[in-house]
């Protein structure tokens, strides 16, 4: 199947803690190159994160972010009273030993340090939650770049069959490609009034014939197009091996191009240089 590297998901989970959200994008990339933004309090997660995009592409720009907003925890307040009856005491002998001093109040009691117990939310419990988000944005993240490769796969089999009508419309001319070029030899020849030799003009005009002849280049043509549908039907990465046969496409177009003599071949091979351009920038969105 067909992947391409550009996708986009986000995923949010609400609970008693607070609110996280995850969002999940990717863009074309050579490599696998991925960015993460956690907060600070989770950033522990970045190489299990890292691992399971590895596990799952093979190439793109993937960036990561993870936003986390605590609920507020007002209730949550609660006296240690281990605590205040230890300071209790402590301000007990105080008083014994200096009746004079200044007893504090009741909230500055309270703003004694470990008096006052604020419990903050279970990270454990919201670290396994930011897991099990990451594993569903990577999911979708997934999904959506095999639905986009299969519309990229699409459009690149159409071009090839378009390739197929051009190289058919070639060789149909072929045999008056060659006629036609022999027919301007002559007539430059009669012109010119030269007198050559009978046998140096057939040994010049089979030399022209086989520069002229495009019959390989067709060829080979058709069995880069049978290649290129090939590898759509591949499972895994194949964006770098079908680059590299749109540069084997585009040598053959050329040379057709440089070969042509006729003003319809050389219409047909600029049709195929813009086929295979057209390919070749869906390509570059391929894993």
């Amino acid at each position: 199947m067909v992947h391409s590297m550009t996708a986009f998901s986000r995923q949010d989970r609400d609970a008693d803690w607070g609110r996280l959200q995850l969002e999940l994008r990717s863009v074309n990339q050579r490599y696998l190159e991925p960015h993460f933004r956690l907060p600070e309090t989770l950033r522990d997660l970045e190489p299990g994160f890292r691992d399971a995009l590895r596990s799952r592409l093979a190439r793109g720009k993937v960036e990561c972010q993870l936003r986390f907003d605590p609920a507020d925890g007002d209730s949550g307040l609660a006296v240690n009273r281990p605590r205040l009856e230890a300071l209790a005491a402590a301000l007990g002998e105080v008083r014994k030993t200096v009746p004079t001093a200044a007893m504090p109040d009741a909230l500055s009691l309270l703003d004694h340090p470990g008096v006052l117990d604020t419990p903050g939310p279970d990270m454990e419990a919201i670290k396994a939650e930011a897991r099990a988000l990451f594993g569903a944005a990577l999911d979708d993240l997934v999904a959506g770049r095999a639905r986009e490769g299969e519309q990229l796969a699409a459009l690149i089999r159409e071009r090839l069959a378009a390739i197929r009508v051009q190289v058919a419309e070639v060789r149909r001319l072929l045999p008056e490609i060659l006629e036609r070029q022999r027919h301007q030899l002559l007539e430059r020849l009669e012109a010119m009034r030269t007198e050559l030799d009978p046998q140096r003009l057939e040994a010049e005009l089979v030399l022209l014939a086989q520069k002229a002849d495009v019959a390989e280049e067709l060829d080979r043509l058709e069995t880069h197009v049978l290649e290129v549908e090939r590898q759509l039907k591949q499972k895994g990465p194949i964006g770098r091996r079908l680059d590299f046969l749109m540069q084997e496409l585009n040598r053959e177009a050329n040379t057709l191009s440089s070969k042509s003599v006729v003003a319809e071949s050389t219409r047909c091979a600029v049709e195929l240089k813009v086929l295979i351009e057209q390919m070749r920038e869906q390509i570059q969105n391929i894993e």
